[in-house]
This record gives structure tokens, C-alpha cells and sequence, in this order.
């Protein structure tokens, strides 16, 4: 099988879920993390050697109070549950915002734990505006140089957009929908994803 060296995850439906689940949609979120862990956990085992997941876009923040504070907090736990692994992560986002968790500050400089492996890229607090800014020019021209680019991405939630998700790395991804909601996040969805992949043309435009 051919396995994406890189794949992004978007991690739509919390709230719709919630809802449809008799909940508020805040209490969406803190049921979005254990999905984010076996997504993790799945894609190192099948060999995949990056993945990028979007916490939250600086869109995100101009929701209520109620919903910003949990997915603030579901992103911050996500993190501390997958440094427990071995792992490289990245946190990339504004950090110069009130929004960005001061708990990740520390990783917005890749750091590798326990015996290192996979790259996990967290996306918290970004937005593509933000990213195309130059930083840097004796660094880079993107925020977000350090991320390759990226094979497969896969949206969950059934909404057929980027939403701004990683747009240099992004040009030549192939990009595959599933219609649960991420807290239903089940191996199989990453299994259909591939399945489909296999059935792509990749050529990078050549």
C-alpha cells in the first residue's frame, strides 16, 4: 500500500456533534482529544512519518467565551497527552495574540520527546494571513517553513473545505472527506482515506 509521507488532519464536528448528542456545543471539544491520540498513535503505526492537525484558526476565537476557553484547553491537553509519546512536535501559530496558550510556547520550536519519531505539527491559533507574513527573511518567507509539504489531507465532518489549512503545503494535497463527526473517530475513516488514495493520480503536476 501506498502509504502519504505527510498527512493533515481536520478535526471538524465537535460542536455539531454535541448538539446532536444533547450537549452544549463547548463540551464538544474535551471529546475531540482521545480521537486526536488514536489518530496519532494510527498514523505512526502504518508508518506515515508527518502529521499536521488544526487545533484552531484565529477565526475560531471570535466564537463565545465558553467555546473559546474548551478548545483552548482540548488543544493544550491534546499536546500534553501526545508529548507523553515518542514524537517531534510543533506548535505553529500567532504567538505575538492573547489567544495563543502561553503553555505552548515552549514548542513553537520543534522539540522532540521521549525517544522522538513521528513529526506532529499542532496548528493553534493560526490563520494562513498570519503565516504568509514574512517572519523572517534570513529564515524564511512562511511562518510555517518547517512543515513539509503535504500528500493526503482528510476532513472530517463533511464540510468540503481547507479552511485555510496550511496553503503552501497544501498545493499538491489530495483531499478526502468523511461525513461522521471527529469525536465518532474510528482507524477505519483513516483506513477508507487511504483506500481512496490509492486510486490517485499523484504525479505533483508532472
Amino acid at each position: 500500500m501506498k502509504i502519504p509521507s505527510h498527512i493533515g488532519i481536520i478535526p471538524d464536528g465537535n460542536r455539531r456533534w454535541a448538539l446532536s448528542n444533547s450537549m452544549t456545543k463547548d463540551k464538544g471539544y474535551e471529546n475531540g482529544i482521545l480521537p486526536g491520540l488514536s489518530a496519532f498513535r494510527y498514523c505512526r503505526d502504518i508508518g506515515v512519518k508527518e502529521l499536521s492537525i488544526y487545533g484552531f484558526t484565529a477565526d475560531n476565537t471570535k466564537r463565545p467565551r465558553a467555546q473559546r476557553i474548551a478548545f483552548t484547553k482540548a488543544c493544550v491537553e491534546m499536546v500534553e497527552i501526545i508529548k507523553k509519546e515518542d514524537a517531534d512536535i510543533l506548535v505553529v501559530g500567532n504567538t505575538s495574540s492573547d489567544m495563543f496558550p502561553h503553555e505552548l510556547e515552549e514548542l513553537t520550536q520543534r522539540k522532540s520527546f521521549n525517544k522522538g519519531g513521528m513529526k506532529v505539527n499542532f496548528l493553534i491559533n493560526y490563520s494562513w494571513e498570519w503565516d504568509l507574513k514574512t517572519r523572517n527573511k534570513d529564515i524564511s518567507y512562511y511562518n510555517s517553513a518547517d512543515i513539509s509539504r503535504i500528500d493526503l489531507i482528510i476532513r472530517w465532518g463533511g464540510m468540503r473545505r481547507l479552511s485555510g489549512f496550511l496553503p503552501v503545503q497544501s498545493v499538491y494535497a489530495d483531499f478526502y472527506v468523511v461525513e461522521d463527526m471527529w469525536p465518532e473517530y474510528k482507524n477505519e475513516h483513516i483506513d477508507m482515506a487511504l483506500s481512496w488514495y490509492q486510486e490517485q493520480d499523484v504525479t505533483l503536476g508532472g
